[in-house]
């Protein structure tokens, strides 16, 4: 298992302050580079790299350490922040005991907390100069176990995330065409962008139960470990087996209210991004969001303009952007951005997320607003709306949720008239398509439901065969 510790300091960590928890270990161990210099690795004569170091993140954004480490430690930190995070490897019995002391070291010096508090300390941790039966996997810091067919991340968060060294790993599965398997115990919860990426991602979300054994934490299955990777367990009847555990009923508490929608924007250099998820967020919540980043925990206040340049300069190397964007701690709203550059021109595909607690009705009724607000301003292409029982809190549990309902579907200017208004309208006249915008160039707004109709489902599926060609 990938043992983890994190230093919250109010300076940075400098080298010399680095080189100096790096002696936790003693003076005969080595510091290589890592990750293309973006980590700092402690390792054996051997070679055996025993831990990690990330480079250290500025964390501006307020609400970040209580999303994702919990309430005691975010009571003890005051933004801004140094986020430093520490990995000890699962092939070094000692791995544990000396990442803690790398973090300990670093709040020792300079100030500040580190999680879990209960494994920071200062003393030196022996280790034997070889281990034979402990060889790390080769491929990014942070993998436990690679075959052939699967990179195996063992984590003992309760909350994992989507953190710059999974990423990289979630990058290395999918540029070598392995599943990624992230093991975790059944308490632990996936925030949404790292779910929307393992959604996306060849792979699943494993958890190790001490009772049940394994089983997928989104759909409930029964895993079992075949040539090098984890495959559903069949039942007698040749379906997948759902574990006790997952299918045992807990009471949601609250909503989320889930837009996905997706832009396409002419490839100009006046192009500023990140409009439409701003007008969103501002008419769903009555704010701005507070930050974003290209990897959890966010850590640069929002804005546009950084986000456009981070894009365009990598769209100069052909690479998609992917970005997360958070919202203030009281107001739970969480946010995926991919940006890619296509024949269409430049595209924004969002995935907005916004928990509301029992007594917090989600604002349905802002919806055909929002819808207009975006095809006349924001070049929308389409965006669906769905609301499901969940967590208020935007996590993900490992046990059963009731699934998503559709509540609207809006189709943009451009492809109402490339698909003829009139011609819309009458095909899906029985869903009471309503005209929004300029008369001249409208967008098509549908309402599906409020979440009650079990219709929704079938009229969404029928408007996506339209869509895609099969117009009555």
């Amino acid at each position: 298992m990938t043992h983890d510790a994190i230093a919250l300091t109010p300076t940075m960590p400098d080298a010399k302050t680095l080189l100096a928890a790096l002696h936790a270990g003693g003076p005969d161990l080595r510091v290589n580079r890592a990750a293309g210099g973006a980590a700092a690795e402690l390792c054996r004569g051997d070679g055996q790299p025993l831990v990690s170091v990330e480079a250290p993140r500025f964390l501006q954004v307020p609400g970040e350490a209580s999303r994702l480490l919990g309430q005691a430690v975010g009571r003890e930190v005051t933004v801004p922040v140094w986020w430093t995070e520490v990995r000890g490897a699962s092939a070094v019995a000692q791995a544990r005991r000396l990442a803690g002391s790398v973090a300990g070291r670093l709040t020792a010096v300079l100030g500040g907390t580190a999680w879990p508090r209960d494994a920071a300390h200062t003393d030196v941790v022996p280790v034997p100069d070889t281990d034979p039966a402990g060889q790390a996997a080769p491929g990014p810091t942070g993998i436990d176990i690679l075959t052939g067919k699967a990179a195996v991340v063992i984590h003992d968060r309760p909350v994992a995330a989507a953190t710059a060294w999974l990423t990289d790993v979630i990058r290395f599965t999918t540029g070598t065409g392995r599943e990624l398997h992230l093991i975790t115990p059944p308490s632990t919860r996936l925030t949404f962008p790292l779910r929307t990426l393992l959604d996306r991602a060849p792979g699943r979300w494993v958890i190790q139960d001490p009772e049940h054994g394994y089983y997928d934490g989104l759909t409930g299955s029964e895993l079992r470990w075949n040539e090098g990777h984890f495959i559903p367990a069949a039942g007698p009847d040749g379906r997948p087996r759902i574990t006790p555990p997952f299918k045992r009923p807990r009471a949601a508490d609250g909503q989320q209210l889930v837009l996905s929608l997706r832009t396409i924007h002419p490839a100009t250099d006046q192009l500023v991004l990140g409009g439409a998820l701003e007008c969103a967020w501002q008419l769903l919540t009555g704010a701005m969001p507070a930050g974003w980043s290209t990897a959890e925990p966010v850590n640069l206040p929002w804005s546009r303009g950084q986000l456009t340049a981070l894009a365009r300069d990598r769209a100069r190397s052909s690479t998609p952007t992917w970005l997360v964007v958070v919202g203030a701690p009281e107001r739970p709203a969480i946010a995926t951005i991919r940006i890619a550059h296509t024949r269409a021109g430049i595209e924004e595909h969002i995935t907005l997320a916004l928990g509301h607690t029992a007594g917090r009705r989600p604002p349905l009724d802002v919806l055909p607003k929002l819808a207009e607000a975006l095809a006349e301003r924001h070049e929308l292409a389409t965006m669906v709306t769905e609301l499901r029982p969940a967590r208020a809190d935007l996590t993900a549990p490992a046990h059963y949720e009731p699934p998503s309902a559709p509540i609207s579907f809006t189709l943009g200017p451009r492809a109402t008239a490339d698909l003829g208004l009139d011609r819309t309208r009458r095909a899906l006249a029985d869903l009471a398509p309503v005209p929004l915008g300029p008369a001249a160039r409208p967008a098509l707004h549908i309402t599906l439901g409020d979440s009650t109709d079990p219709s929704a489902w079938r009229s969404l599926h029928r408007i996506g065969e339209y869509l895609n060609g099969g117009r009555d």
